[in-house]
């Protein structure tokens, strides 16, 4: 796969549609050295999934039946999303971890949303087994060429405002967003992948030599829950030999306040996770070395100024 040019032409195709979200070098955390931050979780929908998802909607033809996705939350919330602004029906199946803050996000949308038990998993395959019956278009949450192309985007946006880093540090779930970083990235910057301790497929993957099941939980599971990381990424990232890093949700939890505390940026565990590698010492940065790392999901739960006697009308227009 010719990775830049597919990226580069998902970056000019959906640059109509998403966010050029901001970036911002601070110097603060407890740490030595300063970081640039690409604030993600601003990008429509919470995070940056609706680049994929409307790389996805604006490359293929989209079937009468609609589409449908199976996701954590943030995945289905984009999609939802992209298929309103773009007029097509969505059936979203989310599992009950994805909580109330995600599930009222894809609601408001409007999209048809189904809430099975279970985790991620779960959810797939109820969405499979709709694409099955009625036809609908499958929006694959990572593991598909268009998801993680219009993933890189965000790359090759970051690039364009200045990136001045050696090392991006981006946190795992499924692998769509690191595939997309390691595909425009190729070795011109180093990629260093941070998962929860409790949801670690990619580690897994690349300590057993395939991608392989995991079991997910922790506080971070409803964003990057994925039982098995996604064929595009393992690829990409065994042959890379992409360093790999695990945080426990303390760390995450306190890089989540610190962002908070520190420069007032509300994000969701998820989002946090890579700069937990940072604060925690999981990953320590050669003298000199420019580290970068994304925020790449707000969708926090429970809402933090949600009032059910002041709730403002969250619906997309």
């Amino acid at each position: 796969m010719d990775w830049t040019t597919q990226i580069s032409g998902a970056h000019n195709r959906i640059a109509a549609h998403v966010v050029e979200t901001p970036t911002v070098s601070v110097q603060s955390f407890g740490l030595a050295f300063p970081v640039e931050l690409k604030l993600e979780h601003l990008q429509h929908a919470g995070s940056f999934k609706a680049r994929g998802a409307f790389n996805t909607l604006l490359s293929n033809p989209v079937p009468e039946a609609g589409l449908v996705a199976a996701s954590g939350g943030n995945h289905g919330a984009a999609v939802a999303f992209a298929a309103r602004a773009l007029g097509h029906n969505a059936k979203i199946y989310v599992p009950e971890i994805a909580g109330q803050t995600k599930i009222d996000l894809i609601r408001s949308t409007g999209a048809d949303l189904e809430v099975v038990p279970g985790a991620y998993a779960n959810a797939l395959e109820a969405a499979q087994d709709w694409e099955l019956q009625t036809g609908a278009m499958q929006i694959h949450a990572y593991d598909a060429p268009a998801t993680v192309a219009g993933q890189g985007t965000l790359f090759a946006e970051w690039e364009e405002q200045g990136l001045d880093a050696d090392t991006v540090l981006i946190a795992v779930g499924g692998g769509g967003l690191i595939g997309g970083a390691l595909g425009w990235f190729e070795n011109r910057r180093k990629v260093v992948a941070v998962e929860p301790a409790t949801s670690c497929a990619l580690k897994a993957a690349l300590m057993a030599g395939k991608p392989t099941n995991v079991d997910v939980s922790g506080i971070a599971a409803n964003a990057l829950g994925a039982r098995r990381i996604g064929d595009i990424c393992f690829d990409l990232a065994h042959n890379a030999r992409t360093p790999s890093v695990i945080v426990p949700d303390a760390a995450i939890e306190a890089a989540q306040h610190a962002l908070w505390r520190d420069h007032r940026l509300l994000v969701e565990p998820a989002g946090a996770t890579a700069l937990a590698a940072l604060m925690c010492g999981a990953y320590l940065p050669a003298r000199g070395e420019k580290v970068a790392v994304l925020l790449c999901g707000g969708n926090i739960d429970p809402e933090p100024l949600s009032d059910p006697a002041t709730q403002l009308d969250v619906s997309f227009t």
